[in-house]
C-alpha cells in the first residue's frame, strides 16, 4: 500500500498492531484522526499513555485497578464470602455486565496448559488459597471456559479447596437461551441433560 507521508505509514503500522485491526481499518481510523481537532488526538494519546503506566493489579484479587484495591473489592455492597475465580479482567467485565453476580472475584492470570509450559505456579492460586483461608470465604465458585485447559485448571482448583472445606460450584453449561437442539453439539448437548435442574 502506498501512503501520502512516511508519518501516516508510521501511524497506520502501530494501529494495525492492535488485535482485529488490519491495515485498511488502521488506514481508516489514521485518517480519522487527521480529520479531527488536534486536542483529540492528544487526549487520546494521553489517555493510552496514563493507562498503560498507571495502572496496576489489585493486591487481592489481581482485578486491573487504578490503585491498591480495585473498586469491587472496596465496595461494602458485595457479598465478601463469595469468590468467583476467572482467568482474566475480560472475565470479569462479562459477568459484571449480567448484574447478575454480587460477590468478588479472583483472577487467575492465565490457565493451566502444559502446552504453552503455563503451569499451577504460573498463576494466582496460592493468593486465591490464602484468601479463602483469611476472609472466610463460603463459596468458590469456577468460572471458567468449557476447554481442555478450562476443565484442567477447575480440576486441580477443586483438589486444592477440597481440603478447605469451602463450598465450589462451576457455572452451569448447557443450550444458551433461544438456541434449538439440533443445533447443538453433542457434548453441550450430553452435558445439559446429565447437568438438567428440576422445573419449578
Amino acid at each position: 500500500m502506498n501512503y501520502p507521508s512516511q508519518l501516516i505509514e508510521n501511524a497506520v503500522n502501530e494501529i494495525s498492531k492492535l488485535p482485529g485491526i488490519g491495515k485498511k481499518t488502521a488506514l481508516r481510523l489514521t485518517l480519522h484522526l487527521l480529520k479531527r481537532e488536534e486536542q483529540q488526538t492528544r487526549s487520546l494519546s494521553e489517555a493510552l499513555v496514563a493507562m498503560r503506566t498507571q495502572s496496576q493489579f489489585c493486591r487481592r484479587c489481581h482485578n486491573i485497578s487504578d490503585g491498591e484495591l480495585c473498586n469491587i473489592c472496596k465496595s461494602p455492597k458485595r457479598e465478601a464470602s463469595l469468590l468467583c475465580v476467572v482467568v482474566d479482567t475480560r472475565d470479569v467485565l462479562a459477568i459484571e455486565n449480567t448484574s447478575q453476580f454480587n460477590g468478588t472475584y479472583h483472577v487467575l492470570g492465565g490457565i493451566i496448559s502444559p502446552l504453552e509450559g503455563i503451569g499451577p505456579a504460573d498463576l494466582h492460586i496460592d493468593s486465591l488459597l490464602a484468601r479463602i483461608v483469611d476472609e472466610e470465604i463460603r463459596e468458590v465458585i469456577l468460572a471458567l471456559s468449557p476447554t481442555m485447559e478450562g476443565d484442567t485448571t477447575a480440576f486441580y482448583l477443586q483438589k486444592k479447596l477440597k481440603p478447605l472445606g469451602v463450598k465450589i460450584s462451576t457455572i452451569a453449561r448447557g443450550i444458551p437461551i433461544g438456541g434449538d437442539l439440533e443445533y447443538a453439539d453433542e457434548v453441550t448437548l450430553g452435558r445439559s441433560i446429565v447437568s438438567r435442574v428440576a422445573y419449578d
